[in-house]
């Protein structure tokens, strides 16, 4: 894998007129998505809606995932078939299942490859809230030799953990997410900086680092030099996590 292409792909929040109303959602789909209102309260986070809608998690459900995928552009076929393989990859032990179709208005994931504007995806449910004219992902130029990940199925950045985060240097990750993404300072907070609320979370006990779902980060922008080495594809972790949180029917 080392010789791919490595796409640092970026979870898309929906604006905050929305939260709400997608929170709901979530809840619907998947009632543990909510966080539990007594530990916000412990940690003195009031439990007003909007706070409770920032904190919803956005898993499909133990029931599993079955969404339908079209292209908003004119990929050939064996660029689709690889998109879709990567995204079907996670059904090796969940639940998982996306499946192709030509009807690109009608289908849940929508995916455009516009130039310049990032690799990024919406999570999990969130995808239901975007209007059927506008992509869920956008994978930029994507080509045969791109790794990619699972944001759709509402797996959030690992190195977004509280134990990964306070390992980075603020000042230094601003000047290098700036300097090879073209990132503001504004962005990499949001994207690196900022770890997750740990009550917002169904996840693994702690942050995994060797995850498909964590960003490679070098020495160099480390407090004690020693990289973050990240993932290029789904490891035993990130199966098992899977299998969890979306169990294959017996």
């Amino acid at each position: 894998m080392s010789s791919q292409e490595v796409a640092i792909c970026i979870p898309k929040r929906l604006p905050p007129n929305k939260l709400i109303a997608a929170a709901k959602t979530a809840a619907d789909y998947n009632p543990t998505n909510l966080p539990p209102v007594n530990r916000m309260a412990a940690l003195g986070i009031a439990p007003t809606k909007e706070r409770i809608a920032v904190l919803t998690s956005k898993y499909w459900g133990s029931k599993g995932v079955k969404l339908t995928v079209g292209f908003m552009d004119n990929a050939e076929k064996a660029l689709r078939d690889k998109i879709l393989s990567h995204m079907n990859a996670w059904a090796k032990t969940g639940n998982i299942q996306f499946v192709y179709t030509a009807k690109t208005s009608d289908a849940q994931v929508r995916i455009a490859r516009t130039a310049n504007d990032g690799y990024w995806s919406y999570l999990g449910t969130d995808v239901l809230h975007i209007a059927k004219s506008k992509q869920t992902m956008n994978l930029d130029s994507f080509t045969m030799k791109t790794a990619d990940s699972g944001h759709t199925l509402g797996f959030p950045h690992e190195h977004m953990r509280r134990a990964v985060v306070k390992r980075i240097d603020e000042k230094k990750a601003i000047e290098y997410f700036g300097r090879t993404q073209g990132w503001t300072p504004t962005e990499v907070r949001q994207q690196v900086l900022t770890p997750i609320e740990e009550t917002a979370l169904i996840a693994t006990p702690g942050a995994d680092e060797t995850s498909i779902m964590c960003y490679q980060i070098p020495g160099s922008i480390t407090l004690n030099s020693k990289p973050i080495i990240g993932g290029l594809d789904i490891n035993a972790t990130d199966y098992s996590f899977a299998g969890k949180i979306y169990p294959k029917v017996k």
